[in-house]
């Protein structure tokens, strides 16, 4: 995936700032603010790895469960015309709407971006 790094199924993102010199980004996908920094792509990736080792460490010495990135849940705005369509046609096809935007997501995937994680 472009600009982004994984490790332990968290995501951060990459960025470099030319005033600064600096490569930089944080882990996305959770609430919490975990950014890091390095001077080349090598430091970037061992300093992104510290960064969600040391949150996990942090969480557990709190006390409390990390953010996981995907939970496999998520609220979508259509606007009510869009959904009452879907809810719609989820009836008529003796479906729900859960089943019916997976099945979409799926699809539209499938035939344009070719990600696979």
């Amino acid at each position: 995936m472009k600009d982004m790094m994984c490790y332990k199924e968290y995501y951060g993102s990459v960025h470099y700032s030319d005033e600064d010199r600096v490569f930089h980004g944080k882990i996305e996908f959770i609430r919490s603010l975990v950014s890091y920094e390095g001077s080349n792509a090598e430091s970037l990736r061992k300093a992104f790895e510290e960064a969600v080792d040391d949150y996990l460490e942090l969480c557990a010495e709190e006390g409390r469960k990390p953010d996981k990135p995907f939970k496999g849940s998520f609220n979508v705005r259509t606007g009510s015309d869009l959904h009452r369509k879907a809810a719609l046609f989820a009836k008529t096809k003796g479906t729900n709407l859960n089943k019916i935007v997976t099945e979409a997501l799926e699809k539209y995937l499938r035939r344009g971006a070719g990600l696979n994680k």
